[in-house]
């Protein structure tokens, strides 16, 4: 792969992939991420908007106002929306809109109103939606490299057992594993089928944060679909260059609340990449994955989650 600049890229032709906009109330990030998707210009663009929260009187002007931003579409494209009434969270919301999504699509580009892609990313996730598309091993391209550079000398892309959900793709076949309630969940750790799939150290930690999301019933979505991929030993391709910048970390995110210590920046790469032959999980990089984070920062996460609960 060769070097470029991180704000140079040439489209090596006209997108052909659809694109699913998930947003709800950010007007701000709302529209940086519109603006990217519109340089990008996809086919076919799919918006979806939860509803705004009943408790929260003046979310609705800016529901209303994220709405109008998604929605500017001046290129040729068909645009299909999916604006909920009534606030459904996070769980049910997101879930739902990329059911909706691959009802009417076999394959596409999911970005949520936080997840700021650079323009190679659509062609990157459009190259690997082909190329693995038949590869049943394969079941998520994130566009987020949690370590920002990660050997990118060696190779354009690697495997992982776990791909970032900020700037992602996939394909029905892949989705259809998806159960939001986990039915596997208890005879997947009573067979140890964690510590199998990640060894004993993150197996736990994986299998703890799976058993989080069912005890305390948190509203979330993407352990579901990051379990999926377990429970079929399903892998993601991550860029060896880090494609999509979060630009929602702050008070106003719904889980990412505290900024960690260090926000990985978005950058380019050159098309086509090269195929990967070794399709086996890269364990330095996936035991990075859960093991960057300090306690600290989770703890604070977890303090001002609360604090936002209670307003």
């Amino acid at each position: 792969m060769q070097e470029i600049l991180s704000n140079t890229f040439t489209p090596p032709h006209p997108l052909k992939t659809a694109v699913l906009f998930l947003v709800f109330n950010r007007p701000y990030t709302t529209k940086q991420v519109f603006e990217a998707i519109r340089e990008a210009k996809p086919p076919r663009l799919y918006v979806a908007a939860d509803g705004p929260r009943a408790d929260n009187p003046a979310e609705a002007e800016k529901v209303k106002q994220v709405r109008r931003i998604a929605t500017q579409v001046d290129w040729d494209c068909e645009v299909k929306t999916l604006f909920r009434d009534n606030n459904l969270g996070c769980k049910y919301a997101v879930s739902g809109s990329v059911d909706w999504f691959f009802e009417n699509e076999e394959e596409g580009i999911i970005l949520e109103d936080d997840c700021l892609p650079s323009q190679s990313f659509f062609w990157f996730c459009e190259e690997l939606l082909d190329r693995y598309r038949n590869d049943m091993r394969i079941m998520i391209i994130s566009g987020y490299n949690k370590q920002e550079m990660w050997n990118q000398d060696k190779y354009d892309y690697f495997f992982s057992n776990f791909g970032g959900i900020w700037g992602w793709a996939s394909w029905r076949r892949a989705w259809n594993l998806y159960d939001l309630d986990m039915k596997e969940l208890e005879s997947f750790i009573e067979n140890n089928y964690f510590e199998f799939l990640l060894g004993e150290k993150l197996g736990n930690i994986r299998k703890n944060q799976m058993i989080n999301v069912i005890q305390n019933n948190v509203d979330t979505w993407d352990y579901q679909w990051g379990f999926a991929r377990h429970l079929n030993s399903g892998l993601a391709c991550v860029p060896s260059k880090n494609l999509v910048e979060n630009i929602g970390l702050g008070p106003e995110a719904t889980h990412t609340i505290a900024k960690s210590s260090r926000v990985m920046k978005k950058h380019e790469i050159n098309l086509s990449t090269r195929p990967n032959a070794i399709v086996v999980p890269n364990q330095k990089y996936d035991i990075l994955f859960h093991g960057n984070t300090s306690f600290f920062s989770r703890l604070i996460n977890k303090a001002l989650s609360y604090v936002q609960k209670k307003i």
